[in-house]
């Protein structure tokens, strides 16, 4: 392992330096002490230098230091508090990174990339979220386009120098990365990784590695990912008719299930569905949004929207702007706005049916929603919000300042502190905690925030489990909102009833894997037939069930649309 020498709490004393007297270009180095060292002269260039980078739009924290000496121009850039930029550092893309995190000297960061607080990053090392394309072998490689699936690092993480992280990798928080690694795959919560390609080497924390009970479930993971990836195409396949996905062969053509076969086709093939081309999906989920509320319609007919005229957007029906969507709309922001973000695109205009509110007016929207009555649904409601709010965030689009903080500000006040949910129903913890899945996806989840303590979560979700272990007719809703919110929990440290934590885990996982109808996939409701749907929720389910095992690498995929563990929006 290699450290930056010098750097903070390693740093040699200098009570006895004269300031100016030191190697002129030191401070441009060394950033960590520039604060204390640098003279006032230096201190009002960094000055200056800190206000042009807001002045660009930037969002630039207190007691930042970016060298002059260092290439930032990115399109997107957020720097946290008390976090630097050392001298000839190359920061480009949609960077966020958070506060007391450091990049030095001569390091790159390029991409689409997330960095949480507290994460230090070694010289000359690369985190690169983004990719070339190669599948055109009759065009130059500089010519084809970029992929960007991102990279997403936690908290409290060391990475040491000369280490390559390459695109669509997520490096768990308080991980350690050896010099000279080239990270290719995921890295879990307090892993140590050495190597090229890099492998864990130990836990942090001193737990074992698994012994042959964990070999065993790995084989059983890995064999159930290949064959859902070998059987995928033909899945695909079978859903496409007449130039639409459906569900099921038999259903009728829907937007969700455009979304989900490019959910499935990023998850386990890496790319778009080959029915049609990148850019021809892109078109066709674009083309579907209303410009004035910035919704998706479900088909009619079948029909999309005339494709042949720009974007559609001037043969659209100009409505009226609701003040939440319906339901089907409400999912559509989600559906069509992943599958955008999966293919390098995003939506054209923003969700005005969200974003054109004002913050005293979605506060009494939430106040009037049925939060008694209908947590499901008020719950749905709220992650649409959330996520119409990540994608105006995300794209530049305007939106009413405070929206967000109204929404946070609300959903901790609102919180049940008995049972860490959000809503209640007479009929029991079914709506609640499917209700409080939906909202914690779409706002806190999306945004990588936790709300304090999380054992009376904990406990309802567990008693919800109950139910829904010994239930034949379990749906795939009703195990995703039991694993996602335990790993949310698990996410703010709570350790609070881990074995009964992990024993559900092991059952949802068995449930999820016995599942799999050969050639067809997973059903949604097993007194239905398999769907795209089913399928892409029970690999988000048997995904997050591994991931609360600490085998999840094991299936070789990583949700990285609606049901991405990491947040899609660092605030």
């Amino acid at each position: 392992m290699s450290a930056d020498v010098g750097e903070r709490d390693g740093a040699e004393p200098h009570e006895d330096r004269v300031p100016g007297a030191e190697e002129p270009l030191r401070e441009e180095f060394a950033a960590w002490s520039f604060w204390e060292t640098a003279t006032a002269e230096q201190r009002a260039d960094q000055l200056d230098r800190l206000a042009a980078l807001r002045a660009r739009g930037f969002a630039v924290g207190d007691g930042c230091t970016v060298s002059r000496l260092a290439a930032v121009h990115p399109d997107g850039f957020e720097l946290g508090d008390r976090s630097y930029v050392a001298a000839h550092a190359h920061v480009s893309g949609v960077v966020t990174i958070g506060a007391d995190s450091s990049v030095n000297a001569f390091a790159t960061v390029r991409g689409r990339v997330t960095i949480g607080r507290a994460v230090r990053i070694g010289g000359h090392t690369s985190i690169l979220g983004f990719d070339h394309g190669l599948a055109d072998i009759d065009q130059e490689m500089f010519r084809q386009p970029l992929t960007s699936a991102g990279v997403w690092i936690g908290d409290d993480v060391w990475i040491g120098s000369h280490v390559v992280v390459l695109d669509g990798v997520r490096i768990g928080s308080h991980a350690v990365v050896g010099a000279g690694s080239v990270v290719t795959k995921d890295v879990p919560d307090w892993a140590v990784v050495v190597g090229n390609p890099a492998r864990v080497v130990r836990d942090r924390r001193g737990q074992r590695q698994p012994g042959s009970d964990g070999i065993a479930l790995a084989g059983r993971l890995t064999a159930f990912a290949d064959r859902a990836r070998a059987e995928l195409p033909t899945i695909l396949a079978a859903s496409w008719q007449d130039g639409v996905y459906r569900d099921t062969p038999s259903a009728a053509p829907t937007i969700r299930a455009h979304g989900d076969a490019v959910e499935l086709s990023a998850l386990l093939l890496g790319g778009p569905p080959p029915q049609l081309g990148r850019a021809e999906h892109i078109a066709r989920l674009r083309v579907a949004q209303d410009p004035t509320s910035g919704l998706v319609a479900e088909l009619v007919g079948g029909c999309w929207p005339d494709e042949s005229l720009p974007g559609g957007v001037e043969t659209l029906e100009q409505v009226p702007v609701p003040a939440l969507p319906d339901q089907a709309k409400a999912y559509h922001v989600l559906s069509v706005g992943y599958a955008l973000d999966l293919l390098g695109s995003d939506f054209a205009h923003p969700v005005r049916a969200v974003t054109t509110l004002e913050p005293g007016h979605l506060v009494r929207l939430l106040d009037t929603l049925p939060w008694r009555t209908d947590p499901w649904g008020s719950g749905a409601l709220v992650d649409a919000v959330g996520t119409a709010l990540t994608w105006a965030r995300r794209s530049g689009h305007e939106h009413s300042a405070g929206l967000i903080d109204a929404l946070v500000g609300w959903l901790v006040v609102h919180r049940d502190p008995d049972t860490g949910l959000w809503g209640s129903s007479p009929e029991g913890l079914r709506e609640p905690v499917n209700g409080a899945y939906r909202l914690v996806r779409g706002t806190l989840a999306q945004w990588g925030l936790q709300v304090g303590a999380q054992g009376p979560l904990i406990g309802s979700v567990l008693t919800r489990a109950e139910e829904v272990v010994d239930a034949r007719d379990a749906t795939a809703c009703d195990a995703l909102d039991v694993v996602h919110l335990l790993r949310w929990a698990r996410d703010s440290g709570s350790e609070h009833r881990r074995p009964e934590v992990e024993e559900v885990a092991r059952t949802v996982l068995d449930t999820a894997i016995s599942a799999w109808v050969p050639g067809r996939g997973i059903p949604f409701d097993p007194r239905l037939e398999p769907s795209l749907q089913g399928t892409e929720m029970w690999l988000a389910i048997a995904w997050y069930a591994a991931d609360l095992l600490g085998a999840a690498d094991a299936l070789g995929y990583r949700p990285s649309g609606v049901h991405r563990p990491e947040p899609g929006l660092r605030l």
